[in-house]
């Protein structure tokens, strides 16, 4: 048993083809949860996932207020599935996508780190001493995973308390922070080339709808770092910390366009500074009683 978790964000068009692929799998998985942050949908989009919805093929689960790590946490608590699988709402789901996970879930259960392919990437092979990439093509165990990719065991996620909703904005690197905490607990994570999909990089909505982090003052794009830093400390934390601003502005881009060097410098220390307030906070985490795997929802939360 193994349900697929779509958190989107403003991509309706690519989404319904997304699904499209994923319904056409086989083994197919056992529901397909689609946690939908967009605000406002084009008529045909709207009808089409209210058919699918009606008929069965998906959960469509509604959520007024945008954030990658609370609709991963929605969908974790509606999952019916021992097993959950979050994908990216921009991708193209490789022909046994499901079937690795399920096999790599029953060898080493945990939580399995896909394969992901980037536009114009294909899957090859470590060189002797590479940093490992995630377009290997051999098993490995890892400490991290891509968040567009992963099965995880519903239970072991829930004892972890889900995905620290802390991350806001562009909620860059929750991925790793959930990482920490899981190889802290349960060990290394396993990663399984042929559990694959293409990531499409769909040039709008998701992360996207915060801006392009060259090109912007506002600190969606850094807040997470910098939160990651200062609530894990990863050996060399501080330094990283302090250097992040420099490098946020050593880029071709801010060669070329020297004019955005205050700026980007203005987004890095309102991310630092957002952190700071995040962190005196503590982190947000699911908390009491959750309900089982096969439990149904109390409250109808498609709207």
């Amino acid at each position: 048993m193994l349900s697929v978790l779509i958190p989107t964000y403003r991509r309706e068009a690519v989404l319904l083809e997304s699904l499209r692929q994923l319904q056409a799998l086989s083994p197919a998985p056992s529901e397909i949860v689609v946690v939908d942050q967009t605000d406002r949908h084009t008529e045909y989009a709207q009808q089409q996932l209210q058919r699918l919805h009606a008929q069965g093929r998906i959960r469509w689960i509604r959520l007024m207020q945008p954030s990658i790590p609370g609709a991963m946490n929605t969908g974790l608590l509606a999952a019916r599935s021992e097993i959950v699988l979050f994908l990216d709402d921009d991708i193209r789901p490789g022909d046994d996508l499901v079937g690795a996970h399920l096999r790599a879930q029953a060898v080493h259960p945990g939580l399995i780190a896909g394969q992901v392919l980037q536009p114009g990437e294909c899957s090859s092979p470590l060189a002797p001493n590479e940093r490992f990439r995630f377009n290997s093509t051999a098993s490995a165990w890892v400490n991290e995973f891509m968040g567009g990719n992963f099965s995880v065991s519903r239970d072991m996620a829930l004892a972890l308390g889900g995905f620290d909703e802390n991350f806001v904005g562009a909620a860059y690197r929750f991925e790793a922070e959930f990482a920490h905490r899981f190889t802290a607990r349960y060990g290394a994570i396993r990663y399984e080339p042929a559990a694959l999909i293409h990531h499409l990089q769909v040039s709008s909505g998701g992360t996207r709808a915060h801006g392009h982090h060259l090109r912007t003052i506002k600190p969606g794009h850094s807040v997470g770092a910098y939160y990651f830093w200062l609530r894990v400390r990863p050996p060399g934390w501080w330094w990283r910390l302090l250097a992040r601003p420099l490098r946020a502005v050593r880029t071709r881009h801010h060669l070329q366009q020297p004019w955005w060097i205050p700026l980007t410098l203005l987004a890095e220390l309102r991310g630092m500074r957002q952190a700071l307030g995040l962190v005196r906070q503590g982190p947000r985490l699911l908390a009491g009683d959750t309900p089982p795997a096969n439990a149904e929802s109390s409250a109808d939360l498609t709207g």
